[in-house]
């Protein structure tokens, strides 16, 4: 199995994350961490570099930094980003979220950077990791994410933490992956997307340390506990209740899957 998006430069990881990443090797085949700030780039590379062929990297800014990276920030991480492109296997997360950005001006700025990391994308020949939040009353990020992939015809497209059923379709129309994580525990909407989801377009994540859940399948909240990236056979499991298959054929499906779209 292999957790496609996860946050291990995350300090909830400082005091163990060497032992995490044991553990993950005894239960896993591979993990993408996602940088999501520049801050995070030497510890993230560290990683790769101390973990090879297990520990791989995606690369971008996390839409929710809009306002905490300055314009020249952004461009010395361009740089970097494009100087190691031969450790970095995807841009992202990328996207839009206006579920903590609410001002509008804002929010243009994150449509514009997310069109950067699509030029970038491109350039360096990597597919894209997706983030998309909409904000409460609307589901307007969503549609401005997908409209603006659409535009600039963007094929290798993972929707990490998808969870639209409207979209759904749309998604799947334009050839593109769908993750899931441990919500899929406890949603019955994220249910019925991975019942009419092909196995052939779906990979495991967890977005860990977030996403802990309960016995009960609750989300815990991250100072109670962190969620782990072993977490993904909990998310394995599900899918195959859901799609009446083997375990064994749904982890060897979307262990293919994420191998297949991220070249590792």
């Amino acid at each position: 199995m292999i957790d496609t998006h996860c946050h291990l430069e995350q300090p909830n990881y400082d005091n163990d994350r060497d032992e995490v990443i044991e553990q993950c090797k005894r239960n896993l085949d591979a993990v993408i961490t996602s940088c999501a700030h520049p801050k995070d780039f030497d510890l993230t590379m560290k990683l790769v570099k101390d973990y090879p062929g297990f520990v791989f990297a995606a690369m971008s800014i996390h839409p929710v930094y809009i306002k905490r990276v300055s314009e020249q920030e952004k461009e010395d991480y361009v740089k970097i980003i494009k100087k190691n492109r031969g450790r970095i296997v995807a841009i992202g997360e990328t996207g839009t979220d206006y579920w903590w950005i609410k001002e509008n001006e804002w929010r243009e700025k994150q449509r514009k950077l997310f069109i950067e990391m699509i030029n970038l994308a491109d350039e360096l020949n990597l597919p894209l990791v997706i983030h998309s939040r909409n904000a409460p009353e609307s589901t307007k990020a969503l549609e401005d994410t997908i409209t603006i992939l659409e535009k600039y015809d963007v094929d290798r497209v993972q929707m990490h933490m998808y969870s639209s059923r409207r979209q759904l379709q749309r998604v799947l129309n334009n050839g593109w992956m769908i993750s899931v994580n441990t919500l899929l525990l406890r949603s019955k909407g994220l249910t019925k997307i991975v019942r009419d989801t092909p196995l052939e377009r779906l990979m495991l994540e967890t977005d860990a340390p977030w996403l802990a859940i309960d016995e009960e399948g609750a989300i815990k909240k991250l100072d109670e506990e962190r969620n782990m990236p072993t977490a993904v056979k909990l998310v394995a499991q599900k899918i195959a209740k859901i799609k009446k298959l083997p375990l064994e054929q749904v982890d060897k499906a979307t262990t293919e899957n994420a191998k297949r779209f991220f070249n590792i």
